[in-house]
């Protein structure tokens, strides 16, 4: 199969139509409409074989997540998804490898109404760029930078649970089946906050997607608003498989600094409190508080039951870690 029977056979064919559209797959560019008053949020990431995911990896789940991980980047900002282009260099033309991924991909594209309009298909070693676009009020848009001292910090859902996945498939922890299957899934099939990252438009003061571990991404919150944090380590959302698995210390290593959570951290004012708990019922979805935006440089303070402690846990970066397997 060529490379245009390929696009498509498995993309065109089976992209999500939107009326905001133009043209879309086929020409030299899509032609979108950007709806008046609102901006244009892009988000890109590439996705490489055994540094971003195990090249083994089941190719629904690969395709699931190589959109999750971008959608996560619009939620973050509060911006609403609508478009995505996709970039695939294959080593070879599997065509059960491409029906996989294709379903993946298609499906999550589908729940969140996004509209595949684009991309490219060239041969080589296995990786994935996929750029997400979506659009939001210039007003209303999440940045990092609004921290303001007095705010709560806030996190999603439960962390961990993929960085113990990964942990294990590297041989360095050993977990139970059941634990294990559940890690996995939240490894494989990370859940988008996109509808969360909407309703924090008026709520939250500033956001981002935890990708890399709460405590390397939240110090970007910090030096982007000139603001320091107070965190209490026993408020902190771990996944109870997390902790039925592992040591505490090894816990708070997963959640701190293992990533691949794709879950949000936000602060909002101390007055929104009751207003993000009625959110958290709504969405059925757990929106915790951690800790507090404080006076003074960027530096986050470590708290257990109240006492001042000492940690040293870093996220995720790379170039920095001569590791493969770690998924981001």
């Amino acid at each position: 199969m060529g490379e245009f029977e390929l696009i498509q056979h498995y993309f065109a064919a089976h992209a999500t139509a939107r009326a905001d559209v133009e043209l879309g797959i086929g020409d030299d560019c899509a032609l979108l409409n950007v709806p008046a008053g609102e901006c244009l949020a892009v988000s890109t990431d590439t996705l490489v074989s055994d540094v971003h995911f195990f090249a083994d990896v089941d190719p629904v789940a690969l395709g699931h997540k190589a959109l999750a991980v971008n959608l996560s980047d619009l939620a973050a900002m509060g911006a609403q998804p609508r478009w995505v282009s996709l970039a695939l260099t294959l080593p070879n033309t599997n065509e059960a490898w491409l029906a996989g991924f294709a379903q993946g991909f298609h499906a999550l594209a589908a729940q969140h109404h996004v509209a595949l309009i684009g991309g490219d298909t060239t041969r080589g070693p296995l990786s994935i760029t996929v750029s997400i676009k979506g659009t939001v009020p210039a007003a209303q848009a999440l940045r990092r930078s609004g921290a303001k001292v007095g705010d709560h910090i806030y996190v999603s859902g439960r962390l961990g649970a993929a960085a113990l996945a990964v942990q294990q498939r590297l041989h360095h922890l050993s977990i139970d089946a059941a634990a294990l299957q559940l890690c996995r899934h939240r490894m494989e099939y990370p859940q988008p906050r996109c509808e969360l990252g909407l309703a924090l438009r008026d709520i939250a003061s500033s956001a981002l997607d935890l990708s890399d571990g709460l405590a390397g991404d939240l110090m970007h919150i910090l030096r982007a608003s000139n603001v320091a944090a107070e965190i209490e380590l026993t408020d902190l959302p771990v996944d109870p498989a997390v902790r039925q698995s592992v040591t505490p210390e090894q816990s708070l290593q997963l959640a701190l600094g293992g990533g691949d959570d794709y879950e949000l951290c936000f602060t909002a004012p101390a007055e929104q409190e009751n207003t993000i708990q009625n959110l958290a019922k709504t969405l059925e979805l757990p929106l915790t508080r951690i800790g507090s935006i404080i006076t003074g440089a960027p530096e986050i303070f470590w708290y257990h039951h109240g006492n001042s402690v000492e940690l040293h846990i870093n996220g995720w970066e790379h170039f920095h870690h001569g590791e493969t397997g770690k998924t981001s």
